[in-house]
């Protein structure tokens, strides 16, 4: 697939050279974003990553209310359990159609089956509807991020793509902060129904906003491979294979959990190797590169992010709502960052991914200071600063090396690779988080377990700086073209 600056459908002429303060960038991308004929499409993406954000922040403060009025305790697994296996289904089989048939179909279809999804949700009186519910949302959100990632490649030139990223960093910033809080008072007096019920208006705005950049895109993917051999019997078996860990990762002990992880896993490695860019696990030079680094960095960040308030609450007998606010400071050093660079779009990438990681692993060492049972717990506000930083600066540069590596294969594969790199987003957080849970039931003290957590995703982290500089070759076939 042709990047935007190739399309023979545009007539933008190519922007000037900009000087190394990027003020002549800001000047150059502002229109490109803002201007009559991108507004609404510009506003709808950053629509369309809230309705998603506002979902996930909410949802996990309201859900001990929702099983307590449908389920058990026993069942509180299983509505996060469903929408991550399903939004496995979304992302793989969503970027297969966006590149067989272009994104128009899917930016439409996708919000909607989201916004089914709230709906069923918001009405759901047993259990089993929620469920249901959880899967609509999971598809629809899966193929809603890489539809997003197309539409961009198809719509912004290269120059503008960093600034369309710090918008969608942005995105989750207004949820991290207003979501939690506002889905608690709206349990509290309303009833939690009102938590999905609420974000509807989110989606049918988002969707009216896209509509006119949709209309304009070609109905297919000209380049796009016409068969994938196994497609969707791998997409379904490592869907069974994240829910699976997932489940494993929330039940620890016992035999049980053990035997569930070596299924899962004898299910998701063959079928990686038709998800995911060959050379992924090596991380080969160009897209497999990218897609591998950005398993390694969301991995290492989220899952701290995870464990970051049991830290502070159970070994520094921190409140739940202080533990929260290292969460905050870090969800705004990223959005800083990550609006930092968009004002600096002829900045090298790879190198901005470098010091992304560099960041990252200062921040999670840093930690190291304050799991022990000695250790500082203010000393996770500042590094986990830098660490919000780091992912400003190395999510967003993954972002736009993604399109840029897969638009150098030139098969029209923007929505396999963008696939491919949200799935390993959900691997390497399911696996990861899997293991903290594994080390906590093992020694029975985060005190103990939480330091060994983190000496080890340091090490992933400094694995990412070290490779990083690869992001920046050539790009290779796909697994299955």
């Amino acid at each position: 697939m042709s990047s935007a600056t190739d399309d023979p459908t545009s007539s933008r002429p190519a922007p000037p050279a900009s000087p190394p303060d990027g003020s002549a960038g800001k000047a150059a991308v502002r229109p490109e974003l803002f201007g009559p004929g991108r507004r609404a499409t510009t506003v709808g993406i950053v629509l369309l990553i809230s309705m998603i954000a506002f979902e996930a922040m909410g949802v996990g403060t309201a859900m001990p209310a929702v099983v307590a009025d449908l389920g058990s305790v026993s069942s509180y697994a299983w509505p996060f359990v469903a929408f991550t296996a399903a939004s496995v289904v979304g992302t793989v089989l969503g970027g297969r159609w966006c590149d067989v048939r272009g994104p128009r179909g899917t930016l439409v279809t996708a919000p909607l089956l989201f916004g089914a999804g709230l709906l069923v949700a918001g009405t759901a009186g047993t259990l089993a509807q929620l469920l249901v519910a959880r899967v609509l949302q999971g598809l629809g959100a899966g193929a809603v991020a890489v539809a997003v990632y197309v539409l961009i490649a198809l719509v912004y030139s290269e120059r503008a793509r960093p600034a369309v990223f710090a918008l969608m960093s942005s995105a989750w910033v207004l949820p991290a902060l207003v979501g939690p809080p506002v889905a608690g008072v709206v349990t509290e007096q309303l009833s939690w129904h009102w938590v999905f019920l609420g974000i509807v208006p989110f989606v049918v705005v988002a969707v009216v906003l896209v509509l006119p950049a949709v209309r304009d895109l070609p109905a297919g993917s000209a380049g796009a491979p016409a068969t994938r051999r196994g497609i969707v019997a791998a997409a379904l078996a490592a869907a069974a294979a994240v829910a699976a860990l997932s489940w494993a990762g929330q039940h620890p002990t016992g035999w049980a959990a053990l035997v569930v992880a070596v299924v899962a896993l004898a299910l998701l490695v063959p079928s990686l190797r038709r998800l995911l860019p060959r050379g992924t696990v090596r991380a080969r030079r160009g897209i497999a590169a990218v897609v591998a680094c950005r398993g390694l960095l969301s991995g290492a960040f989220f899952t701290v992010n995870a464990y970051l308030p049991l830290m502070l609450t159970s070994t520094h007998g921190w409140s739940l709502s202080m533990a929260g606010v290292p969460l905050i400071v870090g969800a705004l050093g990223w959005s800083s960052a990550a609006a930092w660079q968009g004002r600096h779009p002829d900045l090298s990438r790879p190198v901005l991914l470098r010091v992304g990681f560099a960041c990252v692993a200062v921040g999670i060492a840093g930690l190291l200071l304050v799991a022990p049972a000695w250790g500082l717990p203010w000393l996770a506000l500042p590094f986990w600063i830098v660490a919000g930083v780091g992912m400003g600066l190395g999510f967003s540069s993954l972002s736009f090396l993604l399109l840029a590596r897969s638009a150098d294969s030139g098969a029209g594969a923007v929505g396999f690779d963008s696939a491919a790199a949200q799935l390993t987003d959900q691997l390497s957080q399911a696996a990861l988080v899997g293991v903290g849970g594994a080390l906590l039931a093992t020694t029975g003290s985060p005190a103990t377990a939480l330091p060994v957590l983190v000496a080890g995703l340091v090490v992933l982290a400094v694995t990412g700086t070290g490779i990083a500089g690869r992001t920046a070759g050539p790009a290779r076939a796909a697994a299955g073209r």
